[in-house]
């Protein structure tokens, strides 16, 4: 496939009109001359699956969590990458994000307070030892990232959420005296820090950029060359419970989502329940985020069961993905279809185990996966050419996009069964009543799979290495 493609969808998708009881099927293919390549499959005289045969049930009476949405990051670089777009190009760009007919519908958006790996430099709002936060100030920010991220705002309309998460705090509240190479808050400025997370919401707000959620510390057991700070599950708890919470809803925040953990799947159930068992703690803590990095497969083995054994233990508490990204940067690596299929695997399973949201990192990177100011150069799904202004639309783009595109907010996940390993599925019924199914087929061979739903069935092709989104009737 030519990932090199403006957008996308034309006025057909809309106005497409189909026999009854027929289905809707766009199909993204390894090697195939289109994404979204649009299909129609008829229903076909009700009979029994057998035995060995490839099959997707779809049972729209049984309903599980509400999905708020899909995502990516607006880093610094994205916003940075961004501004030197031609203005065409860029409309172009938060079209293809952002845009639910003519993109593929983002809804959800991350950033970070402060610095991180993918900003140009390091960078804090507040001044050394000021504990009253009298110099803080996010003027860093008002030069590129709020500027995309009101135009993105724009486009998303009411279903728009925004939620921030800090990378470290400045470096004269830690122990190691920088914002790198891990170190921990030191607890004369838990208070102080605490009062960071309020001002830079209200901050927001000032500059146009409503905040929805928070997280705690972007991966808090991680000790990394850029931005971070190290965090054990009780610290974590403890700065939760005496310090963050009270402070939010001490300044009128209490409806403001506050996710923990925000780290990888593995660990997520000892995270959690050290801080969700203590019940001063958890009434504060709406969700726990998590990322992929624990495994690059983007298959079974990814830990998903932790999302399981940690639904059953605390079913009150929203299972967020915050961070995955499509690894790092090399060139020639364009068009490597495990890309995308790292990216439709997780969303599949994350979606069948629970997850509420799902967020991608960076929405845009330039032609060398930067800039970053560590030299951690990565893959997104749309890259750009600084010096042209052309953009790259990789396969990891349109495999986000079989789901964020058609799984519009508020839609609910539904019961989804595949009778083989090889062929991943998941289905959810939107607000309006229309039912979406995902399935993937990940392997070298063709697949042709029969798709129940109710007393309807359709005969469904995967042609090797492909996804395919189904509306039917």
């Amino acid at each position: 496939m030519n990932c090199k493609k403006s957008l996308l969808f034309s006025a057909a998708l809309a106005t497409l009109s189909l026999p009854a009881s027929a289905a809707k099927m766009y199909l993204t293919a390894e090697g195939g001359k289109t994404p979204f390549q649009e299909k129609e499959i008829a229903a076909q005289p009700y009979r029994q699956a057998v035995e060995k045969e490839f099959s997707v049930y779809v049972d729209t009476l049984h309903r599980f969590q509400t999905i708020l949405g899909f995502g990516g990051s607006i880093t610094d670089a994205s916003a940075e990458v961004y501004a030197r777009l031609p203005k065409a190009k860029q409309k172009e760009f938060l079209q293809a994000y952002f845009d639910a007919d003519k993109g593929i519908g983002y809804n959800i958006v991350r950033v970070s307070i402060q610095s991180n790996d993918f900003s140009s430099g390091q960078f804090s709002y507040v001044e050394p030892g000021d504990t009253l936060l009298k110099t803080f100030q996010i003027d860093y920010d008002k030069k590129y990232r709020i500027p995309m991220l009101r135009e993105a705002l724009r486009l998303m309309g009411s279903d728009a959420k925004v939620y921030a998460s800090p990378w470290s705090p400045p470096a004269w509240m830690k122990s190691n005296g920088e914002k790198l190479h891990g170190g921990y808050l030191l607890p004369q400025y838990r208070q102080a820090w605490a009062d960071c997370y309020v001002r830079f919401v209200q901050e927001y707000g000032k500059a146009g950029v409503p905040i929805w959620g928070l997280t705690v510390q972007n991966e808090p057991l991680a000790d990394q060359i850029w931005e971070s700070c190290l965090f054990t599950a009780e610290e974590e708890r403890d700065f939760v419970r005496d310090y963050l919470g009270p402070t939010l809803w001490k300044a009128g925040m209490k409806n403001l989502k506050l996710m923990v953990w925000d780290h990888n799947r593995d660990l997520l159930f000892h995270r959690g329940a050290v801080i969700l068992n203590d019940k001063e703690a958890a009434k504060y803590v709406w969700g726990i985020g998590y990322h992929w990095y624990e495994d690059r497969t983007g298959g079974p083995s990814m830990n998903f069961d932790n999302l399981r054994v940690f639904h059953e233990c605390f079913p009150e508490v929203q299972l967020a993905f915050t961070e995955g990204s499509g690894g790092r940067f090399k060139l020639g690596g364009m068009d490597d279809w495990s890309r995308g299929e790292r990216f439709g695997g997780s969303m599949i399973q994350d979606l069948n185990h629970g997850a509420c949201l799902w967020t991608n990192w960076n929405i845009l990177l330039d032609e060398q996966g930067g800039p970053t100011h560590v030299g951690n150069f990565c893959f997104a799904p749309i890259h750009a050419d600084t010096a042209t202004g052309e953009l790259t639309y990789t396969n990891s783009y349109y495999y986000i996009g079989h789901f964020s595109k058609f799984i519009r907010p508020g839609a609910r996940r539904v019961a989804c069964a595949s009778s083989r390993t090889d062929l991943l599925a998941t289905a959810a019924v939107n607000p309006d009543g229309s039912l979406v199914v995902v399935a993937m087929n990940r392997t070298e061979v063709p697949l042709v799979f029969l798709l129940q739903v109710g007393n309807r069935q359709y005969s469904v092709n995967l042609p090797p290495h492909s996804i395919a989104t189904v509306l039917p009737e």
